[in-house]
């Protein structure tokens, strides 16, 4: 099942995303008629693990980690899929990554890797903007707009090897598959268990494939991960709206 959240007339409404629809409590809602949609679920953080792929440590010579090595982007860096990326004026390297994310169902601390099913609502995708010519991870990428989130939670899915791809332009610059990872999901979100309470919403991406790059304005950017979908979003010149 596909859970999405669409921003109306009169507020938000979530339900089940079915053929270009959301299904609510009280009504159908067609999707670009009725509103647009919204990231599929408001976090109180995203959990971002990096260096998570061998091919990637090698791409960028980094260091193999002992453990899960990870950042934290805030709530207002969100984007929902179909919204535009800000290429702000203050970077010149703007870079994508397309990762996995996995979204908590429930209020959760210090799980083992086996109890992680059971407390997810499901699995959503994620592109890492990362301002790779500043300063300090916080400075490349919690600022606003650097989470494109969406386009909606698949809650059936078993996020061991699956493929995935990157298109940026048009042209393929990811091409992988889940079985890669050199922490499994489960592992990931058992480790952070026992550092934070994970609240409902909550998301946790994976890291990246290789061939994370630089992207421009005027490029869309197209992340599939199987079985979920594809999130999409055009990157512009300027700053996020500050009425966003």
């Amino acid at each position: 099942m596909r859970l999405a959240r669409l921003l109306t007339p009169e507020g938000p409404i979530e339900g089940r995303y079915v053929d270009g629809t959301v299904v609510a409590d009280d009504g159908v809602y067609e999707v670009g008629t009725d509103g647009r949609l919204l990231p599929p679920c408001e976090p109180s953080a995203l959990y971002c693990v990096g260096r998570n792929y061998a091919e990637t440590l090698d791409q960028m010579s980094y260091e193999r980690p002992e453990e899960p090595d990870f950042f934290i982007k805030p709530p207002t860096s969100l984007l929902a899929h179909g919204e535009t990326i800000p290429h702000p004026d203050w970077t010149e390297e703007l870079t994508y990554a397309g990762e996995l994310v996995a979204v908590i169902g429930e209020r959760c601390r210090s799980l083992e890797p086996a109890a992680v099913p059971g407390i997810l609502r499901g699995y959503t995708i994620l592109n890492d903007i990362d301002a790779l010519d500043q300063v300090g991870r916080t400075a490349r990428k919690a600022f606003d707009g650097s989470a494109p989130l969406g386009p909606w939670i698949e809650t059936d899915l078993d996020p061991f090897d699956l493929d995935m791809e990157t298109f940026v332009g048009g042209e393929r610059r990811q091409d992988a598959t889940t079985e890669l990872m050199l922490f499994d999901p489960h592992e990931i979100v058992a480790h952070l268990s026992k550092r934070f309470t994970l609240r409902p919403g909550d998301c946790i991406a994976f890291g990246s494939p290789a061939n994370p790059g630089l992207v421009e304005p005027g490029e869309t950017v197209s992340i599939t991960y199987e079985g979920i979908g594809t999130l999409e979003n055009r990157v512009v010149e300027g700053e996020f709206p500050s009425t966003h």
